[in-house]
């Protein structure tokens, strides 16, 4: 289950429709900035594959200038790491 998040940046004028584009798509939840003009996007995916097209996706948005990730999180490459702690 990776979950990630963004700093994302629209084209010039285009910060309501780059907010309308991501947050209809499934498994992105996007949110504007208090005291700037960019957005937070965090993705939750039921696995690579499908965050894989997903990706995919992001990259054919026109209202999206840029996109930067801020942190990742992956539950399948974390549950050995907990599997080890409890040995």
């Amino acid at each position: 289950m990776p979950i990630l998040g963004y700093i994302a940046s629209s084209r010039s004028g285009a910060k309501q429709e780059l907010l309308q584009d991501l947050n209809a798509l499934q498994y992105c939840e996007a949110y504007p900035a208090d005291n700037a003009d960019i957005l937070i996007l965090v993705t939750d995916t039921p696995d690579k594959n499908t965050e894989e097209q997903l990706q995919k996706r992001l990259k054919g948005i026109k209202s999206l200038e840029s996109l930067s990730m801020t942190f990742g999180y992956n539950d399948e490459l974390h549950q050995g790491e907990r599997n080890d702690n409890e040995a």
